[in-house]
Parts: C-alpha cells; structure tokens; sequence
C-alpha cells in the first residue's frame, strides 16, 4: 500500500508560532502600558514634564487620549493576533509603526517612557514579520 507523503515536510502550525506568541504578549503590554499612560495624562498627573517652544506641542488631555485610543487598539489587535487573525498581523505592525511615531513626539514629555515603548514596539513589528506565513490551500 503506496502512502502519500509530502515533499514539503510537516506543516508549522502558523498559529502557534513563538514569534506570534511573544509579539502578542509584548502588543499585550504595551497596549495596557500605553492605556495606563493615557489615563495618567488624561488625569493631568504631576509625573510629565511640561516643554515649551517644542514642534509637536499638545494638551496633556489631548496627549492622553490619543494614547488611551492607540494603547487599546494595540491590545486587541494583540489579542486577535493570540487567536491566529492574519488581520492582526497586519494591522499590528501599522499600530506598532505609528506608536513608534507617537512616542517619538511624546519624547519631550516623558523621554525614557517613551524610548522604552519605542524598543517594544520595534521588538513588536520583528515578532510580527518573522513569524512564519500562513498556508492557504492544503
């Protein structure tokens, strides 16, 4: 009896990946650590640094609510990508990208806040892209 095996070897469980595991734990951690940074600047805390003259200047509140959004989509595009959505890929590197540009203008107001949430968002965009593919049409 003849059986069918494959020249492509076993097939990865794409949804399982560790790189997909620990970009959705660090999207996790941001999000909420972004989250928290918001409702801190939304609360007008006594922790951030107030710049004068500087290019990207904006209200404290403002400031916080543009992370509060950004930190929730952040977080559950991280728990679509625990899921295995393809989507979630995507987007979490455009969230990840324009958190990055976020922070980079947040820099004034908490500088190594935001150069820790760079990092993770770069960690987070690497997570994302060398995860392997998935495959359509077995």
């Amino acid at each position: 009896m003849a059986t069918h095996v494959s020249d492509r070897g076993p097939r990865p469980d794409t949804h399982t990946s560790g790189w997909l595991v620990f970009a959705a734990v660090i999207m996790l951690f941001s999000g909420i650590m972004t989250m928290l940074g918001g409702i801190s600047a939304i609360a007008e805390d006594d922790v951030f640094l107030t710049t004068r003259n500087y290019v990207f200047e904006f209200d404290l509140t403002g400031w916080g609510w543009i992370h509060l959004i950004l930190g929730i989509l952040i977080a559950v595009t991280g728990a679509a990508v625990f899921k295995g959505a393809t989507w979630a890929r995507v987007a979490g590197v455009a969230l990840a990208g324009l958190s990055m540009i976020t922070n980079f203008m947040w820099l004034p107001y908490t500088p190594w806040w935001a150069l820790l949430i760079i990092a993770i968002d770069a960690l987070i965009i690497w997570g994302l892209c060398v995860a392997p593919r998935p495959l359509w049409g077995d």
